[in-house]
């Protein structure tokens, strides 16, 4: 994060004019002076976040605009279905032109997004980040048409933080550091090791650096959580000094365990202890006051509130700490703030400006620094990595492990097998909202912790 690609992406589009140098289309140089110009030219951009309009159909949101016409400049609905339909085809996709974008996951309204391109003709196709919420499975598929479209010609500019992406998809990285080209060339020859150490300067083995802690007294006790329909039967201690990880597939109900332990969601039966009290069901507040602290896995949705100031969100935690008679002291919000900023390297402008401009590293680090900052006994952090780059996970893997080491309990969810492996001492694997295994760090592997994610594990001891 804040290596120059949004920056960049935005001069080759149009949003920005670059202060020197020159953009070739086709070899002939091309200047433009908006969004626009690039899109006639036949550039189109694919973002992370999806833009549709929810109560529009797909058609429409394709269309939006510019919709073929009939007579009396009535638009021709039929036409605009019938080309529709012609785009999802084209794409190998089955998505009802008539359908009404709300409701569409994330990985269909991508595709979406990409028909809007296709219908412009688009010759140049920049996918910025579009796999960083998606799952494995809704990740193959967009891959899939993005192979169909490099079969047509279309010239694509893939922006990923994910090496192994890269590999699958690309025939040439280019790696940009600091706001400068580190290195441009095929992928071929190159391995993980190589590219990582292009963009972090460092290496593979850096990104997970877990240090011995010493293990204390339980903090965290689960005993026998449910929520009927979601998950049964979970139990659990996570210890002071340790960093547990919750693995599993998506759908398996980590997120939901999670979500319950800190009251979030009330569940149906089973007790939640913190340092040996009892928590009062479904309340947050309660959790709070007790030491619990929860990082959610979207930050954007569940983690901040994006028009306010990065000071701002950092002290939400802390209100009845930064004032009286319910009035915010500016000067200890700002020291606050301050304080956690420089302790989690954090990269901004002003404190001041609104939390939506970070990049989502810094806005992930933000999120850690509001509930640090209520100097917690246990941190619940769901999927902290998720969507940064290598460089910014490295900064989160160092600073848990250095948390854990001052004596704070640490329950990691996780989705990436390795982060897992490199920072967890111990492993809990759900499946299908059942605790299947508990595997320490020593004997740990990725075979191990699929099989009991996947049930394998569960029905070889049957």
């Amino acid at each position: 994060n804040g290596a120059g690609k949004s920056t960049l992406i935005k001069t080759l589009t149009g949003v920005h004019r670059p202060h020197r140098g020159t953009v070739l289309l086709d070899g002939e140089p091309v200047t433009f002076h908006g969004p626009a110009d690039a899109r006639d030219a036949g550039i189109a951009v694919i973002y992370q976040e999806p833009t549709l309009f929810p109560d529009l159909s797909i058609a429409e949101n394709i269309f939006m605009g510019r919709q073929p016409k009939r007579s009396l400049s009535r638009i021709d609905r039929r036409a605009v279905q019938e080309s529709t339909a012609a785009l999802m085809r084209r794409l190998g996709v089955d998505l009802d032109p008539g359908r009404p974008a709300r409701g569409l996951s994330l990985a269909d309204q991508q595709i979406v997004e990409i028909a809007k391109a296709l219908s412009f003709d688009a010759r140049v196709l920049v996918m910025d980040e579009p796999t960083a919420a998606l799952t494995g499975s809704e990740t193959a598929r967009l891959f899939t048409v993005v192979r169909t479209l490099l079969r047509e010609g279309v010239a694509v500019l893939f922006v990923s933080h994910r090496p192994e992406e890269i590999f699958e998809l690309c025939g040439r990285v280019t790696v940009l550091r600091d706001g400068r080209r580190i290195s441009s060339a095929p992928l071929a020859g190159l391995t993980e090791e190589d590219l990582v150490r292009s963009m972090v300067g460092r290496d593979l083995g850096d990104l997970y650096p877990k240090q011995a802690a010493e293990v204390g007294e339980v903090a965290l006790s689960v005993r026998r959580l449910t929520r009927e329909g979601v998950f049964r039967d979970i139990s659990f201690d996570v210890r002071r000094g340790e960093i547990v990880a919750l693995a599993g597939l998506v759908g398996a109900g980590r997120s939901e365990v999670a979500r319950a332990v800190f009251g979030v969601d009330r569940a149906d039966a089973g007790r939640v202890e913190v340092n040996g009290v009892a928590l009062r069901p479904g309340s947050p507040t309660a959790a709070m006051d007790a030491g619990l602290a929860l990082v959610p896995e979207d930050r954007r949705q569940h983690g901040l509130v994006m028009e306010m100031s990065v000071e701002r969100n950092i002290g939400l935690t802390g209100l009845g700490d930064l004032g009286r008679g319910g009035m915010v002291r500016r000067a200890l919000e700002r020291g606050r703030a301050t304080d956690w900023a420089v302790r989690l390297r954090l990269t901004y402008h002003r404190l001041t400006d609104p939390a939506a401009v970070l990049s989502g590293g810094n806005q992930q680090k933000v999120v850690l620094a509001k509930w640090l900052a209520t100097h917690p006994s246990v941190l619940i952090v769901d999927e902290p990595t998720r969507g940064i780059d290598v460089g910014t996970k490295a900064e989160v893997h160092r600073l848990l492990s250095t948390l854990a080491g001052e004596g704070l309990a640490v329950l990691m969810i996780s989705s990436d097998l390795p982060e897992v492996l490199g920072m967890a001492d111990r492993v809990l694997v759900l499946h299908e909202g059942r605790l299947t295994a508990e595997i320490p760090r020593a004997e740990a592997t990725e075979e191990r912790v699929m099989a009991a994610a996947t049930g394998r594990a569960r029905k070889a001891a049957a």
